[in-house]
């Protein structure tokens, strides 16, 4: 019996008929478009945007050169070189990500003993010249600056859930 009914509803074409109704349902409703530039859309408080290099409190730069956030890197979009300073600490001589390769899956985030590295809420980005996809550790470390109390913030919002 399932069979026939099988039958008889692909021969009546009762899911396309089904899909059209839906469509002819939606084309007479009022549609509503977003203005983005002035309107946003909300944004998860998890979102993964650009990335930003964190310092401490006294002005230093957290990272320690452990390459854990390369290693741990699936699109191998993460490059780090290192060297020894006078005091015996590892800091980086060299950190640079290639958003064109970044997933933004966040591992390089979460593997940081020191949360250094962090993917801000920042999407609105472009490039205009070529070799620009190569974000430096100046330029992130300059981008974590600027936006260290939200990052802060949105860091201590989401605590409870880590």
């Amino acid at each position: 019996m399932n069979r026939i009914f099988s039958f008889l509803k692909s021969l009546l074409l009762i899911e396309m008929l089904q899909g059209m109704w839906l469509t002819l349902k939606y084309m007479f409703r009022p549609k509503y478009t977003l203005m983005y530039p002035v309107e946003k859309v909300p944004m998860s408080p998890r979102f993964r945007g650009i990335h930003a290099l964190r310092r401490y409190p006294n002005g230093e730069e957290r990272c320690i050169a452990c390459k854990l956030c390369e290693a741990v890197c699936p699109a191998l979009a993460i490059t780090i070189d290192s060297e020894r300073r006078e005091d015996g600490t590892r800091r980086t001589t060299r950190y640079d990500i290639d958003l064109f390769k970044c997933i933004y899956c966040g591992f390089c985030e979460e593997s940081c003993p020191v949360d250094s590295i962090v993917e801000t809420h920042v999407h609105e980005y472009h490039f205009d010249r070529r070799g620009q996809n190569i974000v430096t550790k100046p330029q992130l470390l300059a981008i974590g600056d600027r936006l260290e109390a939200e990052i802060a913030e949105r860091r201590a919002a989401d605590a409870p859930y880590r």
